[in-house]
């Protein structure tokens, strides 16, 4: 397995990014947010600048983490997205080939075959009905990716319909195809509700072909309830050393990518203020101990 992170986790400066990457002996970026642009949105120039500064450091692209099916199901069901579009604009469902078919000549550009996807914002239960509907929704996209070689990833995410690892290990069985797998994501599956290691992931495991890693404690709110508040890798609740083991057990031979939300209390930006990048670092070390890196 190999080290990555979506590099706007760091830096929107991109080739800052990339340098603390490899400060971490990471093999490989993810692409989701570059000099305040999506990744969905980012022009020809921008990309060969992003290609060349990927190309100088030897660092390959994991993923393209596309904001895909980040928009409702129903025509103009909200006027608000159910959770965070990282610098896309809204776009709704009528948008979502044309958005699809960019990204796929982006993905062929970075020579990466992976475009992570969604399940729509999640605007109540999931039921069988809603199901139906998501197969049917892929038919065309997965057209277009057996056409063009690439493989879209389903990242759980539960601000969509699908969150957890069993519910994303049900749809990909449902669709089988082999041009649709999953981008398994622990922290996602905690905050919707699931126990990740070992349930999510062993319902999980057949379909997967990418990872995202984050960590989180449920604490308290005073008007949510429980909620995930995410933290330094190793620090929360998610059995992340049996998930590694289990990784190495299984011969997994993908990209692990730092995802980790965490912004610390303390930070050493401008004024003092947080920045992503002091939330980065501290997992990135945490996760030398799983990549044989010195």
């Amino acid at each position: 397995m190999h080290l990555s992170a979506i590099t706007d986790e760091i830096s929107q400066d991109f080739e800052h990014a990339l340098d603390v990457l490899l400060e971490y002996g990471a093999e490989g970026a993810e692409l989701r947010g570059l000099w305040n642009v999506n990744i969905a949105d980012l022009s020809d120039e921008q990309a060969k600048k992003a290609k060349q500064a990927l190309q100088a450091r030897g660092l390959k692209v994991a993923a393209l983490a596309t904001p895909f099916f980040k928009c409702d199901l129903e025509p103009a069901e909200s006027a608000e997205a159910a959770g965070p579009l990282h610098l896309a604009p809204p776009r709704d469902l009528a948008q979502q080939m044309q958005l699809l078919e960019r990204c796929a000549r982006l993905a062929h550009f970075f020579e990466t075959p992976y475009l992570r996807v969604f399940t729509f914002w999640k605007r109540g239960p999931y039921t069988v009905e809603i199901e139906d509907r998501i197969v049917n929704a892929f038919e065309q996209p997965l057209e277009l990716a057996q056409r063009e070689g690439l493989t879209l990833v389903l990242e759980n995410e539960h601000a969509c319909y699908v969150g957890t690892g069993a519910e994303a290990a049900h749809l990909a069985a449902r669709i089988d195809h082999p041009h649709f797998r999953v981008c398994w994501d622990p922290g996602n599956a905690f905050a919707a509700g699931e126990r990740p290691y070992p349930d999510g992931y062993e319902a999980v495991r057949p379909w997967m072909a990418h990872m995202h890693v984050k960590d989180a404690r449920m604490v308290s709110t005073e008007h949510h309830g429980l909620q995930p508040r995410w933290c330094v890798m190793g620090q929360g609740e998610i059995d992340y050393a049996g998930q590694f083991e289990a990784l190495r057990r299984d011969n997994y031979q993908g990209f692990v990518s730092l995802e980790t939300h965490f912004v610390p209390e303390t930070g050493t930006g401008p004024d003092g203020k947080d920045t992503p990048e002091d939330g980065s670092r501290a997992c990135l070390e945490y996760l030398r101990r799983y990549f044989h890196v010195s």
